[in-house]
């Protein structure tokens, strides 16, 4: 079969020289792209224009540049509007990926009767399919949900997802995310005590993460916040500055993110909404613990005793920290049984295999 995945910048988690950060959605983009190679089929990745060489192969996957798509400016979309449907005349594939919120979802349904291909959609945060996507983010987002409507081929990546899904009335399939395998054993000291690792957007809050360092002053805390939101980042880069017991990085290279998730005791999340999001994934692959505000994809921070999620009430979030920040036993096994997460729901290949079978129906 023949995969077309229309990804801003997958292409970057592919590229083992890249200095640039992407999201976790763009991360799965590219693991997905590479199981599929493996097992034989065509892919392409094509990738938002920001002056990446065109035509390269990374383990089996051609990359393409399709013009500045990925802005979302209405100039910068017409634009790049007859280079994507080039790239599909050229390649010709059986089916077109998108994982995301984005009105191109919509856009690539139209053209379906023209390339033939199938459109298939695949769930990356929890709002995207809760009903109230299009009221809350204007005619974009109108667009986007029609797109979700009328894809041939709808995947949920969490069991909460696929509620979701029902209650909607939609059909869908349903795989769990897939992880990048560690290259070599964790062998780092845990010598953060709390970490935070998201893009610099509103819906991350990353304010309320400096907030629980100044709650607890004797915590180790490092945050990465890739610039996105550019004036948040410089308030929350500001803030940052003056706490003594906070490290600040503005971003790390994929190449080297895990060493900071295997060095930290905790992963903090205070963001609103989620997926299954990438970072928990790579902090539980570095048997680090979770504490979250409020997310907690299939409750497995319960489930395997992975952590604390404090279901929105921040005070307990901070007592929680401390808790278990004393505790060494305790924080040892929390990370233990986020490993054991990974062990027991995230496989590649049965997880590849469980995206293969959705398409067949």
């Amino acid at each position: 079969m023949k995969f077309f995945i229309l990804n801003s910048h997958a292409h970057r988690a592919l590229d083992p020289e890249e200095t640039r950060v992407s999201g976790g959605s763009e991360l799965q983009m590219a693991l997905l792209s590479k199981e599929l190679a493996k097992r034989g089929h065509e892919v392409v990745i094509a990738g938002g224009d920001s002056g990446q060489a065109d035509r390269r192969v990374f383990e089996g996957v051609l990359t393409r540049t399709a013009g500045r798509y990925h802005t979302g400016g209405l100039a910068d979309t017409a634009t790049a509007l007859p280079r994507v449907l080039g790239l599909v005349r050229e390649h010709r594939p059986d089916f077109v990926v998108i994982i995301g919120w984005t009105a191109w979802l919509d856009i690539m349904a139209r053209f379906r009767p023209w390339f033939g291909y199938r459109m298939v959609y695949i769930c990356s945060l929890d709002p995207e399919i809760d009903g109230n996507f299009g009221r809350t983010h204007g005619w974009k987002g109108k667009l986007f949900e029609r797109g979700v409507c009328v894809a041939d081929y709808r995947f949920a990546m969490s069991e909460h997802q696929s509620h979701l899904f029902d209650k909607l009335g939609l059909s869908h399939g349903f795989y769990r995310n897939l992880i990048r395998a560690r290259s070599s054993p964790r062998t780092a000291e845990k010598e953060v005590d709390l970490l935070w690792v998201a893009r610099c957007q509103p819906i991350k809050r990353p304010h309320l993460f400096l907030d629980l360092a100044e709650r607890l002053p004797s915590a180790r805390c490092e945050m990465i916040c890739p610039r996105e939101d550019a004036g948040l980042w410089e308030s929350v880069a500001a803030r940052a500055s003056g706490l003594p017991n906070v490290v600040f990085r503005e971003s790390v290279p994929y190449a080297e993110i895990q060493e900071r998730y295997d060095a930290a005791k905790f992963l903090v999340s205070t963001s609103e909404a989620e997926g299954f999001p990438n970072n928990m994934i790579q902090a539980a692959q570095g048997e680090a613990g979770i504490l979250s505000l409020e997310v907690d994809p299939d409750g497995f921070i319960g489930k395997f005793g992975a952590g604390c999620c404090a279901e929105r009430d921040f005070e307990r979030l901070i007592g929680e920290a401390g808790r278990l920040l004393s505790e060494p036993e305790e924080a040892r096994a929390a990370g233990r049984g986020a490993a054991r997460m990974v062990d027991e729901w995230l496989d590649n290949g049965t997880n590849t295999a469980a995206f293969l079978q959705g398409l067949d129906g």
